[in-house]
């Protein structure tokens, strides 16, 4: 239990340092995700990660991080695996819809359960290749957290976006190498340099748009 409360200490604390206020159903949902993670990561290798303590750090500020560049609408997280930073974004706007998107089946199978134990009713999880996804309606927004290069990531969705549709991609180091790949009609309109409470690695986040239909 002191673990808990220790998570949650550092939960707040770090939000707090990103400008971020959560509230107490907020912070009950970000741990009860966090326990589902840490619990069937022990057979469902969801993520390098094993330590919870390095998780809520690693895990949930780093997604809580690009929560601000969110706006209200109908996202896509592409390659979610274990449900970063598609989960957290949903606890914290539930005013939006988030769709989850994995082929692989334990990785979706996990997600099946976290949307049910948290009764996330704006998220819904997708066991399916992107190529191969074809929803009912495009998204406002699209992000990824290490999911691919800028020129697949952007390019495997572009049958899911609209013309106003934003591409969040979530970075380690700057990407200057795959930006020289970037299909000439995708433009970065944004870059940002995310400073995460208890990671010392460098995480970037680049906002792109097309600039032309094609």
């Amino acid at each position: 239990m002191s673990g808990m409360v220790d998570h949650a200490r550092e939960l707040v604390r770090g939000a707090e340092q990103m400008g971020l206020s959560l509230t107490e159903r907020q912070v009950e949902l970000l741990l009860g995700y966090l326990t589902l993670l840490n619990k069937w990561n022990k057979a469902y290798n969801l993520t390098a990660v094993r330590n919870p303590d390095e998780m809520v750090s690693r895990h949930l500020l780093d997604s809580l991080s690009v929560l601000p560049f969110v706006s209200a609408g109908r996202w896509l997280d592409v390659g979610s695996g274990g449900g970063m930073p598609g989960v957290i974004l949903a606890i914290m706007r539930p005013d939006s819809e988030f769709t989850l998107l994995d082929s692989n089946g334990k990785k979706t199978r996990f997600l099946t359960q976290v949307q049910l134990e948290l009764g996330l009713g704006n998220m819904q999880v997708v066991n399916s290749r992107v190529e191969a996804f074809t929803p009912d309606q495009l998204f406002d927004g699209i992000v990824s957290r290490a999911f691919s290069s800028l020129a697949d990531f952007t390019n495997l969705t572009r049958h899911l976006s609209g013309p106003e549709t934003q591409w969040l991609a979530m970075k380690g180091l700057y990407p200057d190498s795959e930006l020289q790949a970037l299909d000439a009609d995708f433009t970065v309109t944004h870059s940002e340099e995310l400073a995460v409470p208890g990671c010392q690695a460098s995480r970037h986040l680049l906002i792109l748009r097309r600039t032309a239909q094609g």
